[in-house]
């Protein structure tokens, strides 16, 4: 009779082995770039969109899968996919950054993305990582947990009756490369969107749009994941659905514990999933979005509000309830939300806090100027110059002759140095509005900060208001971190400390640091690298505020960067350091220097163009 039992339990235990092996597997996607016309605001505007469709087709798998993604670029522009809030473990070469971890993919050329999706689940999201494509180059990267067929519940909250992406975007009845470029080029923030949108489409606030609105039917009494994502590029939002609250159960692909609310807040970059229940009366009801703006001094250009409609089945209404959001300008709202949330501690993929700390890291972050080298020597930006970004006073500007992660794996200098300070180069009132000369230029360069391979790092973010005082989105690739505490004003830490939850802390991969205030963070460095850290405000980036991690190789096989793979895109037609052998050990190689000006090459812009050929 044991003997029997035993066996039985022997072949149990092997056919759940194969179950859960089983269900790890390889799931492939095309994604074709080229331009596509969309007819919004009764305009015909040409974009650049990936499989015929704004937004982009979602991407669906479970954890413990490979998800590999040919891209084949048709457009005019280079590109590059960025999968946001994927660790890369080990597969940094997938990251997408252009100029971090990869050189664009140029047109009329393909690249496949190959990474293994170890430890997450939840919404996420992918997006172009070049100019300004994102506006129209983004979809839903969905990741459902691992089928176990001893697990009767596949989510740490009720399942729901159905799973509905919702999509916050932005549109411009213009070129988005254009629109950045001429902001770029005379020294001002480029001009606002046209509208904004929910799932491509952009509400009945816009002319020429009654019939453009995104809806979405239920059924009375049952609960809906809502899975939100913010892929506006330059605001933050607020969300909402007419007399109806929702829970949410997770943020940035981590679960939280629930909490409820009538508005959602959501940065650039971020996720949120949201439990929806339709509970109230027959009828319909409006959702709607609009901008957070954490500028005080932002009027609101138009109209900034787009909604979409949920009907219930067997509704007769034309007339649907409304919303009723926050003003622009609430900072309260925002950050009672944000401040609210906490992590589900032991529940799927929790990770605890870090307790020791290696490395402590103050930086600061806001807007700077540029000297104007224009004839005149007055540009429209602040005291007649241009406007830039800094963190700790350096501002970053990405390479354009090899990618980042090319240079650390081949140990090619004059690339990008690792001279970014853990500190800011001085003090003042961070918070305290103040065009003060002696501290509102920022040198340019592709600054970085080394890190040991399992280096836990505490970053104080602290916003700063040299020039004005505005919430930073700050997301950094390739980890999580806890967000340990926010707050406004200037950072103290003698008295902020003692505010820090090292309990269950949300997990995120992009923190909105508080207009005028501060926010604390802490990761583990265990994915050796490059990792780029940056505003997810698409004004804000291209003028320098960003830095990244250079992460060092481990002691093992295993946490050691792999080679990069035989598809690799080049910067140019020709390559002289792809062309050559793949070192035995990484970072052992001396090559030539291949800074600006030391070799004749053809620039890139970031719009994909060549733009000049430099000399000697």
């Amino acid at each position: 009779m044991a003997k029997s039992l035993s066996s039985f339990l022997l072949a149990c235990t092997i056919v759940l082995l194969a179950s859960l092996l089983a269900s790890a597997t390889i799931v492939e996607h095309s994604l074709y770039i080229k331009n596509l016309t969309v007819n919004h605001l009764c305009h015909d505007q040409v974009i650049v969109a990936a499989n015929g469709s704004f937004p982009g087709p979602t991407i669906s798998v479970h954890e413990g899968d490979t998800l590999v993604v040919h891209v084949v670029n048709h457009s005019p522009y280079n590109i590059s996919i960025h999968w946001h809030g994927i660790f890369q473990l080990l597969s940094g070469w997938a990251d997408g950054a252009e100029y971090a971890t990869q050189c664009p993919i140029r047109p009329g050329h393909s690249y496949t993305y190959r990474f293994n999706i170890i430890g997450q689940e939840g919404t996420l999201w992918w997006h172009a990582h070049s100019s300004w494509l994102r506006a129209t180059v983004h979809g839903a990267l969905i990741i459902y947990p691992r089928p176990n067929p001893l697990k009767r519940l596949p989510y740490p909250f009720p399942t729901p009756y159905e799973e509905v992406p919702i999509i916050l975007g932005e549109w411009w009845n213009a070129n988005v490369i254009d629109v950045l470029n001429e902001g770029l080029a005379i020294g001002i923030t480029p001009n606002l969107s046209d509208a904004l949108n929910i799932n491509g489409q952009v509400g009945d606030l816009y002319k020429c749009s009654n019939h453009d609105m995104y809806r979405l039917k239920v059924v009375p009494g049952k609960t809906y994941l809502l899975r939100i994502i913010n892929a506006v590029l330059n605001h933050q939002m607020f969300f909402n659905i007419a007399k109806h609250t929702v829970t949410v159960v997770a943020v940035d692909a981590s679960y939280t514990n629930r909490y409820v609310t009538d508005i959602v807040v959501i940065a650039p970059g971020q996720t949120v999933d949201v439990l929806f229940t339709s509970n109230q009366p027959i009828g319909s009801y409006y959702m709607a979005a609009q901008p957070y703006y954490s500028v005080p001094r932002v009027i609101p250009f138009g109209n900034r509000t787009t909604r979409g409609i949920i009907v219930y089945e067997g509704s007769t209404s034309s007339t649907p309830m409304k919303t009723a959001l926050p003003s622009y300008y609430d900072d309260s709202a925002a950050f009672k939300f944000y401040n609210s949330l906490t992590g589900l501690a032991d529940g799927p993929h929790w990770v605890p806090v870090p307790l020791h700390v290696d490395k402590y890291m103050f930086i600061t972050v806001g807007l700077n100027n540029e000297p104007c080298k224009s004839k005149t020597g007055k540009c429209p930006g602040p005291l007649g110059g241009k406007v830039s970004a800094s963190m700790n006073n350096h501002s970053f500007v990405l390479p354009n002759t090899l990618s980042m992660l090319q240079a650390f794996y081949y140990g090619v200098s004059g690339i990008y140095t690792t001279d970014f300070p853990d500190y800011p180069p001085f003090k003042f009132d961070y918070t305290n509005l103040s065009l003060n000369e002696s501290f509102m230029f920022a040198p340019k360069g592709t600054y970085v900060k080394k890190l040991n391979y399992n280096d836990v790092v505490e970053i104080v973010f602290q916003n700063t208001a040299m020039i004005e005082t505005e919430s930073h989105p700050i997301h950094l690739h390739g980890f999580n971190f806890h967000v340990l505490a926010q707050g406004f004003g200037n950072y103290n830490a003698r008295e902020d400390r003692t505010k820090f939850n090292i309990v269950n802390p949300q997990i995120r991969n992009t923190v909105a640091v508080p207009s005028g205030g501060w926010a604390v963070i802490r990761f583990q460095a265990n994915n050796p690298g490059i990792w780029l850290m940056h505003c997810h405000v698409d004004r804000h980036m291209p003028v320098g505020l960003a830095t990244a991690f250079e992460v060092k190789n481990g002691p093992t096989p295993s946490s050691i960067l792999p080679p990069p793979p035989e598809d690799l895109p080049k910067c140019f037609e020709s390559d002289d350091i792809l062309n050559s052998p793949v070192p035995s050990q990484p970072n052992s190689l001396s090559y030539p220097n291949f800074s600006r000006g030391r070799r004749s090459y053809y620039m890139e812009l970031n719009v994909g163009r060549i733009a000049h050929r430099e000399k000697k």
